[in-house]
Parts: C-alpha cells; structure tokens; sequence
C-alpha cells in the first residue's frame, strides 16, 4: 500500500503577521497580482500597498463566484502584467480562484484568508460554481499553495458567523478521514491516506470538541486569545491537511447535495457541511454517546442542526431526494463510506438528522 500525504509550502499564523507579507512574498519574485475580495480591498488595500517596498503588486477586485468566466478573466490580467505570483486573499472562493489560476499560469500562489471559514487555504483543491452558485466540479491544482498566511487580528475582526462556518466544515475531518481509513479508499491526494493524515483530521476533532465556545466568544468580543488561535489553526491548517490527506466522504457530499435546493444558496458551506456531518451519523450507525457529543457541539457554537436552520423548513420529501440523488452521483465522496449508501438511505439519514435537531430544541 502506498500512502500520500500533501502540505502547504509554508504555514504562518499570529497576530498582524499580514505585515510579514511583502517579505514572504518577495521569496517568489518581484511583480505579482493580488485577487482581493470586496471586503479585503475595502479593509486591506492601503495595508497592502504598503508592502510594495518588498515586491510589485497590482491588484484586481474579485467578482464573488469561483466560476469559470470569472476564472479566465483573471488569469488574462494576470498573463498580460507578466505575473511571477497570485495573491488570493478573502474568503473561500477568492482563495479557489487564485489557486486554479495561479495553477493554469504555472506560478506559486499565496494565500491570505480574512476568514477562518472553511479549509479551502491549504490544500490543492479549489470547488468551482456556476454562475448562480452551484456546484460544477472539484478541481486539484498541480501542487499545495506555496504560502498560507493567517493574521489572527483579521480573523478576530471578521463576522463571527465564519469562524462558526469554519468549525462547521472541518468538523467533518475526523468523520470523514475515518471513513476512508475504514473503507480503505484513497485520499485527496490521489493515495491511501497516512498516519500522519488520520491522526491530524482526529486531532482537528479534539480541538474543536475542547476550544470551539471559547473562539467564538473571544471573536465576539474581536480578542485574540490562544484559544482563537487553535480554532483558526483548527479550521485552516488542520481541516485542511486532515481532509486532504485523510480523505472525504458523505458529508461533502451532502453538502453538494444541498447545493441543489436555492434557499441554501444563502447559507455557508460549512453550514451546509455541518448538517452533511449530522446526517452521515445517523447514515453510518454512529454510537448515540456519539451522535449526543457532536450535536451538543453544534449548539454550544451555533451550527445549524435543523433543516430549518438552512432555509428547508418546507423542505418536501421530493426535494430531499433531489438532494439524495446529487449527493450519490457516481464520483461523489460519499461513496467512499464504509455502508452501502443510496438515494433512499441518503434521504433517510437527513430526515433523521433533522428529526434529532428538531427534539433537541424542543
């Protein structure tokens, strides 16, 4: 057996490291595009400009969607200025785009999230939509983003609901890479997955179970603490290493599912993610101490445990299949789950999950 395990080039975290970019970046050249997210470029644009003493960087204003004509356009502006490096910085899709392009030009790409909100900085694997938000494709650049650097005051000065989001999305990492282990499948990276990749999706988990209501209260409060900086290294650098090298499964699947039904279209991916891990528990036959701990989790934070609470409270059992069956299409994740799965079964599982959220409340 022969196992695979991916990393970034390099992973720096703290607080205002976003000063130290200019000096990261000038490792890869002296004239570069930056790919800024409406609220990087309101809130970061001048800071930026300021590294300009290290390297040259020009910039343009990403247009919201990780879909391909917004792919092409900028990977004309960035071929035309003659570009050494892509700077991606934003939230997820900002990141995806930069990645894919950076990929097409042949040249290292940085990654600067302003958001702890999903796994997408470190890994090779960029998600692209349609224009109108759903899920086309996964696509898997050549290699790991060169740079990954993460300014913890950034992230404590963002929405609170994305760093919710983020825990959200790799509270499936365990779940998942567990999974694939059991069922023998390959990981992300093209291989079976490693110690090393099991053992930090597992890892992701704990941190998540001991420090996740302290973030989000320290982000409320936009105060960097030690326990905002494991979530953020939680939702970043382990989710990201964990699904990457450990393997996906039902819930991202699930997740993609959901991408079907419009009202979801409003709610974040690891909200979405969030209710796939709900009902992979009840899919897999989880332990009810189990399915108890992680549901108690998702409350303490404020992750969606209900349909309800990602715009399906009229959801009809039609459209549940509609999402059962996407979820199930030939390639998905999902069929890398140790139990036979189905549209029925996938149907099934979400009805459970809701039915439990549902009790709980009360």
């Amino acid at each position: 057996m022969i196992t695979t395990t991916v990393f970034p080039g390099r992973y720096v975290q703290g607080y205002q490291a976003f000063a130290r970019l200019g000096a990261e970046l000038a490792r890869f050249g002296k004239r570069g595009l930056s790919i800024l997210a409406p609220s990087a470029h309101r809130n970061l644009l001048d800071e930026l400009q300021a590294q300009s003493a290290a390297v040259h960087l020009e910039w343009e204003l990403f247009n919201r969607e990780c879909c391909e004509p917004e792919i092409e356009r900028l990977t004309a502006r960035a071929e035309a200025l003659r570009c050494e490096f892509i700077v991606g910085i934003g939230g997820g899709k900002t990141i995806d785009t930069s990645k894919i392009v950076a990929d097409r030009l042949g040249v290292p790409v940085a990654v600067v999230p302003t958001i702890a909100s999903t796994d997408a900085p470190c890994s090779s694997c960029a998600v692209v939509y349609t224009e109108g938000g759903e899920v086309v494709s996964s696509l898997y650049q050549r290699k790991n983003p060169n740079l990954v650097l993460v300014d913890t005051g950034i992230i404590a000065h963002a929405p609170v609901r994305f760093l919710v989001s983020g825990m959200g999305d790799a509270l499936a990492t365990r779940f998942e890479a567990e999974s694939c282990r059991q069922s023998r499948s390959n990981n992300e990276a093209g291989g079976k997955g490693s110690l090393t990749g099991y053992s930090l999706a597992q890892l992701c988990y704990d941190t998540l179970i001991e420090y996740g209501l302290a973030a989000k209260i320290s982000c409320e409060e936009r105060a960097v603490t030690p326990a905002l900086e494991h979530i953020v290294e939680a939702n970043t650098l382990l989710s990201g290493l964990g699904f990457e090298s450990g393997g996906l499964a039902a819930a991202h699947s699930i997740h993609n599912g959901l991408t079907v039904l419009a009202p979801t279209h409003a709610y974040y991916h690891g909200e979405k993610v969030a209710i796939g891990v709900l009902a992979s528990l009840f899919l897999t036959d989880r332990p009810k101490a189990l399915i108890d701990e992680v549901y108690g989790f998702c409350e303490s934070v404020g992750l969606p445990t209900t349909l309800a609470d990602i715009g399906l409270a009229a959801v009809s059992r039609e459209d549940l299949h509609r999402v059962a069956d996407r979820a199930c299409a030939e390639g998905e994740f999902i069929h890398h789950e140790p139990v036979d799965v189905s549209p029925d079964s996938v149907a099934a599982a979400l009805l459970a999950a809701d039915g439990n959220g549902r009790r709980r409340k009360g």
